[in-house]
């Protein structure tokens, strides 16, 4: 159920409190200089009648009365405003720089704000996805998570460099003007109260009620379209290859006509605030020109004030109106924020362990495990062990659960029954780092970063020397092929690897579980885009390795498993994947014959 947006707005407000005297200096300069701004108007209309008079006490004890603070021009008229028109002048020109001193002083701040907590944002999401990695991401739209932390990210600067501190502003600088007119007379402060209400909250939050649904629709849309694209770019040759260029342009069109149609429908809400607001500031500021003409007639105020009053009341409106501009943005601001904070409270399916005593390999069994994805059954009652330095291999049809096991052993998943321990340590009660530490995991595919192929194989080993890194790409069997390359490890493997074939891509992964040099070694048919020639050399070097770490090797090839110590024959019955002592009996007397 999605959430109003007072709530987005108050858990969004709540990341502000490491910055709250920043928002404050922005906050009081912004304050000041809407009142600069308006007291420019003020002044002015003061400086024409000053002129008018001929220079005469009424620029002093004449809008010393319209203020209601008396008449000698000695009481309060030298703080607040100049006598004569060069005062009046020099007034104009100090308060003329100061608005724009202190206009870029609160841009200033909101904006480091802004910036500031985008970054913290940023660093939170990608937390936030690493915790939820990667249970709860199988099968998300990719696209829609792109754009989550790239566009939707980057209009939460709206918010926060242009909506918090106006909306402060906007309050203290309409109270101040309300006590203004109240010293004027009271009706004039009803009137621009009401005035105050009506642009700065009522329109904004009618506006707001009939966008919601249209802000968050075109920003899940907008998120739909970036998948598409992805997908379109990454699936280029085969649109070539197939001739299927019409239907997926034809596909494209159509997904833009629909954003277009979303994107008019905000544009159109834009356009009705914009209209409703000029309308009612233009009403409200007429209304205040005949009520102050009015009480001038029954001698309630005198010219001055109905003079000064209407012109205060029109250059007051900048703050709310500020106010009521947001409510256009403010809708996908809003949807925008929803999203990331969505992202931000989803509790992962499997929470990371701290605090628990260390732990080092000695050894891994699955005691009575069973495991579903939702209603599908997977495993069922697994009951083996895993002793140290020995392979073992894990055979059967696809489907049956092989790479979901591997999954369990790594707790990317936690097991619906039974446990998975190591060490003879329930997993669930070890430390997410000492696993990770202990255990190695290549799956069926590998993923590259844009970047040399050095740097993608010492992702097993953060710091690692380029001789390590050599010496895990010579046990990968890729070695030789990355000496044949013009720029040798410091080739560029290009986006998602594309430059590398899959065999390459898998062997570069192969070589990161290597360097990795843990203990317990998962491999999820690691030689399976190999030729049986590199599957030779790999095979070996594992075979070498068993001396100094545990293999689980899993491979839908029974001639792969042959250097395995025992065997374990998944097969699905009916679903539900079941242990079968007689294979694994066979498989280690076959191993010991070769």
């Amino acid at each position: 159920m999605r959430r109003s947006g007072i709530v987005i707005m108050g858990r969004l407000i709540g990341l502000i409190r490491p910055l709250m005297l920043t928002m404050l200096c922005a906050i009081l300069s912004g304050v000041a200089g809407y009142l600069c701004a308006i007291f420019l108007t003020v002044m002015a209309a003061a400086g024409i009648l000053t002129a008018f008079s001929g220079g005469a006490p009424v620029s002093a004890a004449g809008l010393l009365a319209a203020a209601g603070v008396g008449t000698s021009p000695a009481s309060v008229w030298p703080v607040f405003l100049p006598r004569t028109l060069g005062g009046i002048f020099a007034a104009l020109c100090v308060m003329a720089v100061l608005r724009g001193i202190l206009h870029y002083l609160e841009q200033e701040c909101n904006h480091y704000i802004a910036f500031k907590l985008l970054a913290i944002i940023r660093h939170k999401v990608f937390a936030a996805l690493r915790g939820l990695c990667p249970a709860k991401l199988e099968g998300r739209d990719r696209g829609n998570l792109i754009s989550m932390i790239t566009s939707d990210i980057e209009l939460l600067e709206v918010f926060y460099a242009h909506t918090i501190s106006p909306i402060a502003i906007a309050v203290i600088v309409s109270l101040l003007m309300l006590v203004f007119f109240a010293g004027i007379h009271p009706l004039c402060a009803v009137l621009a109260l009401c005035a105050y209400l009506c642009v700065g909250a009522v329109l904004p939050l009618w506006n707001a009620g009939r966008g919601a649904a249209a802000g968050m629709a075109y920003r899940e849309a907008f998120g739909a379209m970036n998948s598409f694209i992805l997908d379109s770019l990454r699936g280029l040759r085969e649109t070539v290859q197939y001739g299927a260029e019409t239907a997926r342009e034809h596909a494209l069109s159509e997904g833009s006509e629909r954003l277009l149609k979303k994107q008019e429908r905000l544009s159109g809400l834009e356009g009705d605030q914009r209209a409703v607001t000029g309308l009612c500031i233009t009403l409200f500021s007429f209304g205040m020109l005949f009520l102050c003409l009015h009480l001038y007639a029954a001698g309630a105020v005198p010219f001055t004030g109905a003079v000064l009053v209407p012109v205060a009341m029109m250059g007051s409106f900048g703050p709310v109106t500020a106010l009521s501009s947001l409510s256009n943005n403010l809708n996908q601001t809003l949807a925008c924020g929803e999203r990331v904070l969505s992202l931000l409270e989803e509790t992962p399916q499997v929470e990371e362990l701290s605090g628990q005593p260390s732990v080092t390999f000695a050894g891994a069994a699955c005691e009575h495990v069973d495991f579903a994805y939702g209603k599908e059954q997977i495993l069922s009652d697994m009951d083996f062990v895993i002793p140290t330095d020995r392979i073992l291999g894990i055979h059967g049809r696809s489907g049956c659960g092989k790479s979901t096991l591997l999954r369990l052993l790594m707790r990317f998943w936690d097991v619906s029954g039974g446990k998975v321990t190591v060490s003879g340590r329930d997993i669930r009660g070890i430390n997410t780092t000492d696993l990770r530490r202990m255990e190695g995991f290549v799956t069926q595919e590998t993923v590259l970063f844009h970047d040399s192929i050095a740097n993608n194989i010492a992702i097993g080993k953060p710091g690692a020397s380029r001789e390590e890194i050599m010496e895990a790409a010579k046990k990968a069997s890729i070695h030789e092929f990355i000496m044949t390359l013009p720029d040798g490890y410091d080739t560029a493997v290009g986006e998602l690897g594309g430059s590398l074939s899959g065999g390459e891509r898998q062997r570069i992964g192969i070589a990161r579980a290597f360097l990795h040099d843990a203990p317990f070694l998962l491999l999820d048919e690691p030689t399976s885009n190999l030729d049986s020639l590199n599957e030779g050399i790999i095979l070996k070097s594992l075979h070498e390795e068993k001396t100094s770490r545990t293999v689980v090797l899993v491979s839908h090839r029974r001639s792969t498993l042959n250097i395995a110590d025992e065997i374990l024959e998944m097969e699905a019955v009916k679903g539900v994947p079941v242990y079968d002592e007689k294979p694994i009996q066979e498989a280690e007397e076959g191993g010991r014959s070769a």
